[in-house]
């Protein structure tokens, strides 16, 4: 994802946690991936926030990007997750925001 797509999506991920009372920590988006920290209430479910991204971003840009309508889907159902308990929230932070000069 790029240029306005990936525009597009950052402000989705923004409003929804918005909506849901998460904080996006850090965020970046790649052309083919998206790193995103995201501190939320200890009793949503990880994948419950993942999913929510990911479905309400699909129905978003297809509806905004009609090219991306060709794609059999925008995401895989794969996906990462892991917990800051090992390391600091602002060494995880610093990762992500180093992934824009890559």
């Amino acid at each position: 994802m790029v240029g306005s797509v990936a525009k597009k999506l950052s402000q989705i991920i923004h409003d929804l946690a918005k909506e849901k009372a998460w904080q996006i920590v850090a965020l970046e988006v790649k052309p083919d991936h998206v790193h995103c920290f995201v501190s939320a209430d200890p009793s949503v479910a990880p994948h419950k926030i993942v999913k929510a991204i990911k479905g309400r971003s699909s129905n978003m840009l297809r509806k905004e990007f009609p090219e991306l309508c060709k794609l059999p889907s925008l995401w895989t159902r794969s996906y990462f997750c892991s917990t800051t308990g090992n390391v600091s929230n602002e060494t995880v932070r610093k990762y992500i925001e180093a992934q824009s000069k890559k």
